[in-house]
């Protein structure tokens, strides 16, 4: 395997879920977040995909996959427990250009999904390759302790401050950042300062207000 990472632009792309069981539930939240646009084929769904569904927050195609059924998507997410389901969904992918994602299936995956941790805008993305979703898990949760939710409040300021300066037509660079992203700045917001950490970020990059 030679999985390369990315982050992909998921707003409005058409993405196709092949089961209705949890696992898909858990794909169709996941992309729900990232404000794709989700259909499930599937015969019977959990009560919280039909509630999705009720709320057109996702569409619904009551029935097996068959095959014609990746037309016109961008993804493909494969929930269910059937190897020759995921062995035909794969192929059309194949076919068609598609990529497919096969949950607990990394022989018929074109792309894998990382264990991820969300803090805001920052997100902490672990993957093993697809040799141990468990331990992409375990190392994940571990980092939770570390990556506590002010560092979601720290890149809403860091993203605030670089619009800034790109308005000002000003460009700090790297070097500049690290050192700015220090320890007083990331105690200001602990302490609840954003006002000030935001100040003080602008003054350590060389552009007060």
């Amino acid at each position: 395997m030679g999985y390369y990472p990315i982050f992909a632009e998921m707003t409005g792309r058409p993405c196709i879920i092949i089961g209705g069981g949890s696992v898909a539930e858990r794909k169709a939240e996941g992309l729900l977040r990232v404000k794709a646009n989700v259909t499930v084929v599937s015969p019977s769904l959990t009560e919280l995909l039909a509630s999705l569904v009720k709320q057109g927050k996702i569409r619904h195609i009551a029935r097996e996959y068959c095959k014609g059924d990746l037309a016109g998507f961008g993804l493909v997410f494969v929930a269910t427990d059937d190897p020759g389901v995921n062995a035909a969904v794969y192929q059309e992918g194949r076919e068609r250009g598609v990529w497919v994602n096969a949950a607990d299936d990394p022989a018929h995956c074109d792309f894998i999904l990382p264990s991820t941790l969300r803090r805001g805008d920052l997100v902490v993305a672990v993957a093993t390759g697809g040799a141990s979703p468990a331990l992409s898990r375990a190392i994940r949760e571990e980092l939770e302790a570390y990556f506590t939710e002010d560092y979601g409040t720290l890149a809403e300021i860091v993203g605030e401050v670089r619009r800034e300066l790109t308005g000002r037509s000003t460009s700090p660079d790297a070097e500049a950042w690290r050192r700015a992203l220090n320890g007083d700045l990331r105690r200001l917001i602990q302490e609840g300062k954003q006002e000030e950490a935001r100040a003080y970020l602008l003054k350590q990059l060389g552009a007060e207000i």
